[in-house]
Order: C-alpha cells, then structure tokens, then sequence
C-alpha cells in the first residue's frame, strides 16, 4: 500500500509510541524522514534515531525521549499536507508558543528548524510544528 503523506505517518507513530510509552518507534527509512528526525535531535525533541537494516526494508529506529515519565512533545503536528502545501518566507514563520516550541522548515539550503532559517534568512515549506 502506497502511502500518500510518508512524513505525516512518521509524525503518527512518535505520537502513538510516545502515548504507549514505548522506548523507540520504526518507520520506513527516507532523507526527509531522516532529516526531519535530525533537526528534532538538534532541538532535544528524541534521544536519536539509527538506520535499521534488520526487516525486508530499511528502516529508521526512533529513540523516545521522556522528562520525569512524561514525552518530551506535547505537540507534533504536521502543517503542510500533501493536499495543501504552506509555505512562509523567512520573516513570517510562525511562532510556536511564543518560541518555546519550533517550526520545522524545508528551505533550499536543506531541513531546518525556524530559527536557523530565520538566521540564515531563508524560507520555505513549513512541514510540521512541535512543542
């Protein structure tokens, strides 16, 4: 079965391994997948994630990250869907509860959470928002 929003279902499994309180999460292995996952290990959001070799197919291994048994994300969701996109220049991406979430953005210059394109000046699709 083909999926139609592969990052959006990435998003769905941290939130369902999180709220089953599972150790780590198994998605199919893509560069976006893999970028994404890097920019939420930079901002402190999981532990860290591993290629999986084990299954018929790659696979990326999602480690959780929890605070005092609770998730470290209160909030993933994805914003740019595959049947709206929204994009934002670098002056307009959103804030996320007043800086203390992030925005992660797919500019030119690659995966970035919003304050490092908002510093290097570049916008972009905004993909997904986590706090």
């Amino acid at each position: 079965m083909a999926l139609t929003d592969p990052l959006g279902d990435m998003l769905t499994r941290i939130r369902n391994g999180q709220q089953a309180k599972k150790d780590s999460v198994l998605t199919p292995a893509s560069k976006l997948r893999a970028n994404v996952l890097e920019v939420l290990k930079r901002e402190g959001f999981i532990r860290g994630f591993t290629e999986d070799e084990t299954g018929k197919h790659p696979a990326l291994r999602i480690e959780l990250k929890y605070f005092e048994g609770e998730p470290a994300i209160k909030h993933l969701a994805r914003v740019s869907k595959p049947g709206r996109r929204v994009y934002s220049g670098s002056k307009d991406l959103p804030n996320v509860r007043n800086g203390l979430g992030i925005t992660i953005v797919s500019t030119p210059r690659g995966v970035l959470s919003d304050a490092e394109a908002r510093s290097q000046n570049v916008g972009g699709e905004v993909l997904a928002e986590v706090f």
